[in-house]
């Protein structure tokens, strides 16, 4: 237990800076960094990854909020383009948490690992999202958040990777899609973390202080110091040359496509 606790702070404390220095979510970290962590002190094979993506699910809900609440201070959020995407990303995010809870193991590990390396190709060819003639509709947007929320359920995300080129095509300025898609964050990980504590409720053998899904000692590591990091990692974005970071944190996700697919 203490080994967990100990590592999580850890894990939260680099998640954390990496999230405030790159704008990268947590999740792309923290999964498989926790899928190895669980297989090393045993836990139930076929409940690993679905632990993995619920925990950081959970730690999510504290960053995201606070993401939120700092660009809701900037006045940066469109909150009525929030409003017509969530609807769609909670019923997508349940769905997403249900399919994953009825994937085989290595299937799930593979769509990981495949978006983890989608992420990481994007990243260290500076690929960046361009605008284009898409235009808000109630259906688009009701399409959007599903695909939004059901992704993100399965990788253990809070969707940015997948909001923000979205609303980028629906010509919103860069800063503006990054402040909608924080806002965003918020209830798809709300929904993620219910959805797979219910899910994994009477579930059988999962270790103790496990919430269904979500491991308790280890959401409560990484948030301890995530929400320290965080700050500290956006202060030095403004310092450091993020394009040439992001192309070397591509080389660490892909390092952790290869940990995930060989535990």
């Amino acid at each position: 237990m203490l080994e967990i606790v100990l590592f999580s702070l850890l894990l939260g404390a680099f998640a954390g800076f990496l999230a405030g220095l790159l704008g990268v979510g947590g999740g792309l970290v923290i999964v498989p960094a926790l899928v190895g962590l669980f297989s090393l002190h045993g836990f139930p094979p076929k409940a690993i990854m679905l632990m993995a993506l619920a925990t950081s699910l959970a730690t999510i809900m504290f960053t995201s909020l606070a993401s939120m609440r700092a660009h809701h201070r900037l006045g940066a959020v469109s909150w009525p383009i929030v409003y017509r995407l969530v609807p769609g990303i909670l019923i997508g995010t349940a769905l997403g948490a249900l399919l994953a809870d009825h994937l085989e193991t290595t299937t799930l590990r593979w769509l990981c690992a495949l978006y983890m390396l989608t992420v990481g190709v994007q990243m260290a060819l500076k690929w960046q999202p361009i605008m284009s003639g898409i235009r808000h509709t109630r259906v688009l947007d009701s399409i959007a958040g599903l695909v939004i929320g059901g992704m993100s359920a399965l990788v253990g995300i809070g969707g940015g990777t997948l909001s923000v080129p979205y609303l980028v095509s629906c010509q919103h300025p860069m800063k503006n899609a990054v402040a909608i898609s924080s806002a965003c964050g918020f209830p798809i990980a709300v929904a993620g973390t219910l959805s797979y504590a219910l899910l994994g409720w009477k579930v059988p053998l999962l270790p103790a202080w496990s919430l269904g899904y979500v491991y308790l000692p280890a959401f409560l590591g990484i948030i301890t110091l995530s929400i320290i990091t965080a700050p500290l990692g956006a202060k030095l974005a403004h310092k450091l040359p993020a394009q040439k970071l992001k192309q070397i944190f591509s080389l660490l996700l892909f390092g952790a496509v290869f940990k995930l697919l060989w535990h």
